[in-house]
C-alpha cells in the first residue's frame, strides 16, 4: 500500500506492507548518488532490526554505515544532535545524498533535524519502528530537539525524501510502547473520524495483539488522514494542521514536569492530553459530556492513562510549561477542543486562567479518589 503525501516538488509516498523492510534497499537506491548509507539508530533498535535492513540494502546494492545513538527521549538534545551532524559530515555525507532514520519518534526528529541543517538540508529516509512514529511522527517533515523550556522547541520542517513502515517491526515493541502508540491513531479519529473510532473501540483489542489486518488498516487510516492534512496546511500556518495538536497541549505540559523521561511516554502525555481536551470542552459547554466519557473510557480500556494522576501536584508549574509551548502566538495559546468526537476544532479565545482553573479542578478530584 502507498500513500502519497502531496506536497509538489517535495512529494514523497508513505509505503505500508507488512516485510516492507526488504524492500527498504529498492526503495532508497534511486534517491541516493552515495552507495554507502549512514543509518542512525539507537542501540535497542540497532540489535532489532539493523541485520535486516543491512541486508535489504546490500541486495541493492548499498552498504549501511551505522550511526547508533542511546535510546530514550532524552537524547533530543543539543549534544546529540551535535554527535550525529558531526559523524555524518566526517563520513562526507553529501547534498545528493540519502541517511536513514531506523527508530522510534526520538530518532526520527534526530535525523530528520540533522539532515535539515547538514549542508543546508540533504535527503532522509524514514523507516519507523514504533507504532507511535509509524502512525505519526514520520509522516509530516516536523523534526526537532527538545531544550530545557520545553519539548520540540528547537528544529525545522524537512520531508523525508520516503518513508517505510513495516508493521512486522511492532512485534519486538514493549506493550506499553505499543499502547503509547496506540494513542496517536485514537487521535487521529476523534479529530475527524467518528465511524474510525467506533472501529477503534471494537478493533483496538485485537491490533494491540497483533492482529495484522487491524495493525495495516490503523496505520493506513492514520498516515493517509495525516498526509491529507500536511499537504493541506505543510507548515500549521492555519488551523489545519494545528488540529493534530489534539492532547498535545496538555501533554507536552506533561511531559515537561515528568522531565521528558519514562516516567511519562509522549503518547501517555497524548492519551491524557485527549482526555483533558474533551473533559474540557465539556465543561464548557462545548461536547456532550457522554463523549468525554466515552473517550477516557476507551482509553482506560487498552491500559492507557486518561487523568495527570501522579504526574502534578497543582496546575501552576503545568501552566508554566504551557507557556513555553511552540504554538503561543501574542500571548495566547490555541487550544485544539471538540464539539463532539470526530469533529475538532481550534479555540483561540482560550484564557490560561480557564485552563488553569480546569486543571486545579481535575488535580482536586484525583486528591479526593474520584476518577474522572
Amino acid at each position: 500500500m502507498i500513500v502519497p503525501v502531496a506536497l509538489g516538488t517535495r512529494s514523497y509516498d508513505v509505503h505500508i506492507a507488512a516485510g516492507a523492510l526488504a524492500d527498504a534497499g529498492a526503495i532508497v537506491a534511486p534517491l541516493t548518488r552515495s552507495r554507502r548509507i549512514s543509518v542512525v539508530t539507537d542501540s535497542t533498535v540497532a540489535r532489532l532490526h539493523l541485520p535486516a535492513l543491512t541486508a535489504a540494502l546490500a541486495a541493492a546494492g548499498l552498504t549501511a554505515v551505522p550511526l547508533i545513538v542511546t535510546p530514550g527521549e532524552a537524547q533530543k538534545n543539543w549534544r546529540t544532535l551535535e554527535f550525529v551532524v558531526e559523524s555524518l559530515l566526517s563520513r562526507g555525507v553529501e547534498r545528493g545524498d540519502a541517511v536513514i532514520a531506523l527508530g522510534g519518534g526520538v530518532v526520527g526528529d534526530l535525523t530528520g533535524f540533522a539532515a535539515a541543517v547538514l549542508r543546508r538540508g540533504c535527503k532522509f529516509v524514514q523507516i519507523p519502528t514504533t507504532l507511535l512514529a509509524q502512525v505519526d511522527s514520520s509522516v509530516g517533515g516536523k523534526t526537532a530537539i527538545n531544550a530545557a523550556a520545553g519539548k520540540n522547541l528547537v528544529g525545522a520542517f524537512h520531508q523525508p525524501a520516503a518513508v517505510v513502515i513495516d508493521p512486522d517491526l511492532l512485534d519486538t515493541l514493549p506493550p506499553r510502547e505499543l499502547r503509547a502508540g496506540y494513542a496517536e491513531i485514537v487521535k487521529t479519529a476523534l479529530l475527524g473520524d467518528a465511524a474510525f473510532f467506533a472501529w477503534c473501540e471494537g478493533n483496538a483489542a485485537a491490533l494491540l495483539a497483533g492482529d495484522a489486518a487491524a495493525r495495516v488498516h490503523a496505520i493506513a487510516t492514520s498516515v493517509a488522514a495525516k498526509a491529507a492534512i500536511v499537504a493541506a496546511d505543510e507548515r500549521e500556518t492555519g488551523d489545519v494542521r494545528a488540529l493534530l495538536n489534539l492532547g498535545h497541549t496538555f501533554g507536552h505540559a506533561l511531559e515537561a514536569e515528568a522531565g521528558f523521561s519514562d516516567r511519562l511516554l509522549h503518547g501517555e502525555a497524548v492519551a491524557i492530553g485527549c482526555a483533558l481536551a474533551f473533559r474540557f470542552s465539556a465543561e464548557r459547554g462545548l461536547c456532550p459530556p457522554a463523549d468525554a466519557r466515552r473517550v477516557a473510557a476507551h482509553l482506560a480500556a487498552v491500559g492507557l492513562p486518561a487523568s495527570p494522576r501522579g504526574l502534578a501536584t497543582s496546575a501552576a508549574p503545568l501552566i508554566d510549561h504551557m507557556m513555553q509551548d511552540k504554538k503561543m502566538a501574542g500571548g495566547t495559546l490555541a487550544f485544539v477542543l471538540a464539539h463532539r468526537i470526530g469533529d475538532a476544532f481550534v479555540a483561540r479565545d482560550v484564557a490560561l486562567a480557564d485552563v488553569e482553573a480546569f486543571l486545579a479542578r481535575e488535580l482536586a478530584s484525583l486528591r479526593e479518589g474520584a476518577h474522572p
